[in-house]
């Protein structure tokens, strides 16, 4: 039986499965004791290394092609840290009974992060949309999110990282993610060629960092005795919270991109970046912005949120694609 075939049948990410294996392992065998420590060097390793990686990575050609068009990268980025967070701060206010506090500050930090990378350029490619301004925005998301994703944590959620406050937050986010970043873009000229021929080797790197940033956060959430904390109704609530929120999105980006009069391929680009949430960068800052004992509850959000943007964009993208190839309203 073709195992990967029937799973692009059901509209499965392999991933999504392998994230969930990880919660489960940490879950049945969770790190702990001197064991912490070790997964926890090693999970600042991993991060640094995925940073890097995503540095050397990054084409300035395909930046310096896009940024010109900086009408339709306004619109990303208001949809990415301005819409997405003032829907987090509405679904703080939902009544307990709809969602408990401690998940609707998981609801919340998804908002305040940058948009996805690969995935957002995968669906507007797929549905015929403008590449060149997808590879300029969701990049341009993701380097404005380091910096401004700790901002709005700081002043929506007074995050209690090992920082010290807001500046030391942006401070370690600056040290473990951009720095790394900086490197990669520089060493760019030296291994950017061997990254680009072995991009499959780069992604088994890059989810497998994220994987062990997963299991080492849910780990230590284990130990603190989160599925005591969370029941499996509260997890069907969030689901549809989180749904609610993505649909929200996906509408309010489609009608300002056709009432501000852009291009049929261009409303593509600003639905799929506007739309993202990104995991392998939201995984690394929790955990740089929260005490280890309490990201393992806070990305939960994040990890339903985004399986369900990937099968939703995916609809979305097939249905663009199938449209006439001279329509452009």
């Amino acid at each position: 039986m073709n195992v990967s075939g029937a799973l692009a049948r059901l509209k499965i990410d392999p991933y999504i499965l392998a994230l969930i294996g990880t919660v489960i392992v940490a879950s049945l065998i969770p790190a702990h004791g001197a064991a912490t420590a070790v997964f926890g060097w090693a999970t600042k390793l991993a991060i640094a290394l995925l940073f890097f990686l995503h540095g050397a990575k990054l084409s300035r050609e395909a930046v310096i092609a896009g940024i010109s068009h900086w009408r339709l990268h306004l619109v990303v980025l208001l949809a990415t840290f301005a819409l997405f967070p003032i829907l987090g701060l509405l679904a703080t206010h939902l009544p307990s009974q709809v969602l408990s506090p401690t998940l609707a500050t998981g609801v919340l930090f998804l908002c305040c992060l940058p948009s996805t990378v690969q995935s957002s350029i995968a669906f507007t490619s797929i549905a015929r949309g403008n590449i060149a301004a997808a590879v300029c925005a969701a990049s341009a998301s993701n380097l404005f999110g380091i910096l401004i994703t700790p901002i709005l944590v700081g002043l929506l959620m007074q995050a209690k990282g090992g920082g010290g406050g807001m500046l030391g937050s942006i401070g370690a986010v600056v040290v473990q993610l951009l720095l790394p970043f900086a490197a990669g873009q520089i060493a760019r000229r030296w291994i950017g060629g061997w990254i680009e021929r072995n991009k499959r080797l780069m992604g088994y790197v890059d989810r497998g960092s994220i994987l062990l940033v997963v299991y080492t956060a849910f780990s230590e959430a284990v130990v603190q005795g989160i599925w005591h904390k969370v029941t499996a109704f509260e997890l069907v609530k969030l689901l549809l919270v989180c749904a609610v929120l993505l649909a929200i999105v996906l509408a309010v980006t489609a009608w300002v991109a056709r009432a501000m009069g852009f291009s049929k391929a261009d409303e593509i680009t600003i639905v799929f970046c506007g739309s993202k949430k990104s995991l392998a960068s939201g995984v690394p800052m929790a955990g740089i912005l929260y005490p280890p004992a309490t990201v393992g509850l806070l990305i939960l959000p994040l990890m339903l949120f985004h399986q369900i943007q990937l099968m939703a964009c995916a609809f979305i993208a097939q249905k663009y694609a199938a449209r006439p190839v001279d329509v452009e309203a």
